[in-house]
């Protein structure tokens, strides 16, 4: 009797990377995890950020790999973050790769013990992803029905210059739904104001979250998460995390990127003096002031072939539940991580280090 070999096939087509290195990412997210969790509603936001840089650093310098960080928290001087340009791993082997990375996304929910926070990162060969300054983009993420509609209607796609209304129109064409049932993702700020209105208006639910619209991109490509859309100008590494799951997911994202003062409708003198401030930097990464306003779309944020993820929640969220704490080191974690090859995992996990004293619960 023959039987579909759909796993064996999936497994098999996986790249180098996500064989050798999908298990490994999982615990470097679940470590810094832990460790923030720690720090969970004590009002130290960078305390929380400093023991997960520590913990994730600590735990890419063990893998066999040379890696480089592409998406990182700053600059070089700006320890103890994990900087643009840090180079680690154990530099044995032939695994060579790009990482984008934030290992405590959500520093203030984490500080103050609200729903959200996660551990995030995301690798491939060199050159797979977008290697960007620390600025914002502006973007919209949307998940495969989308892409199904838009592969069938041609002449209606996502825009980022086009009205609110014209993309919620798709989305909600694509999902078979009215408007009025569509939830948009939207972060909290007053330069989003205009476009709060404009998605009211339109007549769509707008659900206001006050840090990290990451896990909300990636819950566009999940159905049941009641999310359908997100909007807005967040940071330029979030969106190239988002862009790596969203790809393996099926969905898309455009984006632009945006300097903050310009974002946050800053005065000409402000903008003047951040554009003298950054566009050298920006410059040594190819981007100048022709292209900066250049769309950016899936295939440019994260192109690699080779793709791997990994989420951890920490405090509670849409789709990652938050870390437990159990006492004497013992902690219980759940993440999501996924490859190229397709293969997306949910992971309950428990560390236990007193194996004589601490049962484990179903």
């Amino acid at each position: 009797m023959t039987h579909p070999k759909t796993a064996e096939k999936m497994m098999n087509g996986a790249g180098p990377i996500e064989r050798a290195l999908l298990p490994r990412l999982v615990h470097i997210t679940e470590a810094a995890a832990i460790a923030a969790a720690y720090q969970m509603g004590r009002g130290d936001k960078m305390l929380a950020d400093h023991v997960a840089v520590e913990a994730m650093r600590r735990m890419l310098n063990s893998l066999d790999m040379k890696g480089v960080i592409k998406i990182g928290e700053g600059e070089r001087d700006e320890a103890p973050m994990l900087f643009i340009g840090e180079e680690l791993g154990t530099c044995k082997g032939d695994i060579v790769v790009d990482i984008a990375v934030d290992p405590l996304e959500g520093t203030n929910l984490t500080a103050d013990g609200v729903p959200g926070s996660i551990s995030v990162m995301a690798m491939s060969e060199p050159g797979g992803l977008f290697h960007g300054p620390d600025v914002y983009m502006d973007k919209i993420v949307v998940g495969p029905d989308v892409i199904r509609y838009e592969k069938n209607h041609p002449d209606e796609r996502i825009d980022l210059d086009a009205p609110v209304v014209h993309n919620l129109q798709i989305v909600a064409k694509a999902l078979k739904r009215s408007i009025d049932e569509i939830v948009v993702v939207i972060l909290d700020r007053p330069r989003h104001q205009q476009k709060i209105k404009e998605i009211r208006e339109a007549g769509a639910r707008v659900r206001l979250v006050t840090d990290g619209d990451l896990m909300p991109g990636i819950a566009t490509a999940i159905r049941g998460s009641g999310i359908h859309i997100v909007m807005g100008a967040g940071g330029s590494g979030e969106a190239v995390l988002t862009a790596a799951a969203i790809k393996i997911l099926g969905g898309d994202i455009v984006a632009r990127l945006v300097l903050p003062t310009v974002a946050n409708g800053e005065s000409e003198e402000m903008i003047a003096r951040e554009i003298e401030e950054k566009m050298p930097r920006l410059r040594t990464m190819g981007i100048t002031e022709d292209n900066m306003n250049d769309v950016l779309d899936i295939n440019k944020l994260a192109p690699g072939k080779d793709v791997i993820f990994s989420a951890t929640g920490i405090t509670p969220g849409q789709l990652l539940r938050e870390a437990n704490l159990f006492g004497g080191g013992d902690a219980r974690i759940h993440s999501i991580s996924m490859g190229s090859s397709g293969v997306v995992q949910f992971t309950d996990t428990i560390y236990v280090r007193d194996k004589e004293n601490t049962p484990l619960y179903l």
